[in-house]
């Protein structure tokens, strides 16, 4: 984090911290705060609009797992999603490293128990104009890293309507047994998979469960 952002937050925040000293920090400057192997990252809060476009995709995922729980037929193991909004995804079991998705889909766990990358299986961001590219590309590495099956990002019209403008999906990939004579400096990463913009009919993915949904479901 800079001084000028620790400045901003009106705290004197060390440049590491411990998730006991996180969640010991009040609520407003806690949930502008990420934190990677113990040092705090900056994560500033977007515009209402931002927000808007991650909660309507979270509602149309979550009525598309809704429906392909309600169609499962109880096979060997009856599967099951939670979907969330801005909602922390631990790496690591001490909690000092975590990112926290505009929305994501988890397996199902006990009310109130927290998310870890092992229970993810998929992140999204809602892309601002904080989102410098070195800075997408830092998240989407880590989330590789975590073994995330899917990644997704929502692009928006800046200019003025702030609709969403394209969505992609991205699967992860392994790159452990490549032929090559150097080990791969990153052994997994996102490969695009999908990409949907509003002159087409809506988003149609097999992936994490069937989904469809329609230019209405994102629409301000």
């Amino acid at each position: 984090m800079s001084a000028n952002a620790r400045e901003a937050a009106g705290f004197n925040l060390p440049e590491t911290m411990t998730w006991n000293e996180l969640d010991g920090l009040p609520g407003d400057i806690a949930k502008d705060i990420e934190l990677w192997q113990g040092r705090v990252v900056w994560n500033r809060r977007p515009p209402m609009e931002h927000q808007r476009a991650a909660r309507y995709l979270c509602n149309a995922l979550e009525a598309n797992a809704r429906r392909a729980m309600s169609e499962e037929t109880g096979g060997e193991e009856q599967r099951c999603w939670q979907v969330e909004v801005e909602t922390n995804v631990f790496f690591t079991p001490d909690r000092s490293s975590f990112l926290t998705p505009d929305f994501l889909v988890r397996r199902c766990l006990p009310r109130g128990a927290e998310t870890f990358v092992g229970d993810t299986v998929l992140v999204g961001e809602v892309l601002s104009g904080s989102d410098t590219q070195k800075r997408r590309q830092w998240k989407m590495n880590r989330y590789a890293e975590g073994g995330i099956p899917w990644y997704w990002e929502v692009e928006l019209d800046t200019g003025g309507t702030w609709d969403v403008t394209v969505v992609r999906a991205y699967g992860l990939a392994s790159l452990e047994r490549t032929g090559l004579p150097v080990k791969p400096l990153r052994p997994a990463l996102y490969v695009p998979v999908g990409e949907w913009e509003p002159e087409g009919l809506g988003i149609e993915f097999p992936e994490p469960f069937n989904l469809s949904i329609t230019w209405d479901d994102l629409a301000f």
